[in-house]
């Protein structure tokens, strides 16, 4: 099941802009950048990917799970505990 087309939409365009600041960490390590700009950027790459995984976890309980729970109830409180245990 797809997530709905606002949560793809935004999971997407912050990805990406995780991806550029991660580019940009990688330059800042490599250009001997002074320690805290780096870190700041990190901190906004971890945001940045908070954001793309609540976001996809937000579709999925709205669309996926409630098609899972009527298929596979059992399957379906599995995966949410998985999700769940990796998430802390």
């Amino acid at each position: 099941m797809k997530a709905l087309a606002f949560n793809k939409t935004k999971a997407l365009k912050c990805s990406r802009q995780a991806q550029g600041t991660l580019a940009k960490v990688t330059e800042m390590v490599e250009g001997d950048r002074y320690c805290p700009e780096i870190i700041q950027q990190v901190d906004s790459v971890i945001g940045l990917l908070k954001t793309v995984k609540r976001e996809l976890l937000a579709g999925h309980l709205d669309t996926c799970v409630i098609h899972k729970m009527k298929e596979n109830k059992k399957q379906a409180i599995e995966e949410l505990i998985k999700i769940y245990n990796l998430s802390n």
